[in-house]
């Protein structure tokens, strides 16, 4: 599965990169550090990922404005983007459901609860019919 990570924190990079190494599955992630990067990549000639995983807060763009920008793009707005975040805030929650994202995880703070719930959120995905580009 190819996986667009859109994060700017180089330690949940590492921790994301950490936590897919142990899984016995071959996903391969593309990062950008923001918004506009990552929709530069998605409009690039590059093969469209399988998936994305966002964070809420990063400069230049937030991950809501990036979510209402892909959701408008006739190309991209089936991909399946899941809100990895540490935001518990309801307003976001409620918004990026309103915007039409597939899933919303909360970052734990602890290494272990957050390697469990990736690790479920990948294998989830990587059983579901995605649209393939």
């Amino acid at each position: 599965m190819h996986i667009l990570l859109i994060e700017d924190d180089t330690i949940e990079i590492m921790k994301l990169e950490r936590t897919v190494s142990k899984l016995e599955a071959n996903h391969k992630i593309t990062q950008a550090k923001n918004g506009e990067a990552a929709l530069e990549f998605l409009n690039s000639d590059n093969r469209l990922p399988d998936i994305i995983l966002l964070d809420l807060n990063m400069p230049r763009m937030s991950g809501i404005e990036f979510l209402k920008i892909l959701k408008e793009d006739d190309k991209l707005r089936y991909l399946p983007t899941i809100v990895l975040t540490t935001s518990e805030n309801r307003v976001d929650l409620l918004e990026c459901y309103k915007v039409g994202i597939a899933g919303y995880v909360i970052k734990p703070l602890k290494y272990e609860d957050y390697e469990y719930k990736l690790k479920r959120v990948l294998e989830y995905w990587d059983i579901n019919e995605l649209v393939k580009a």
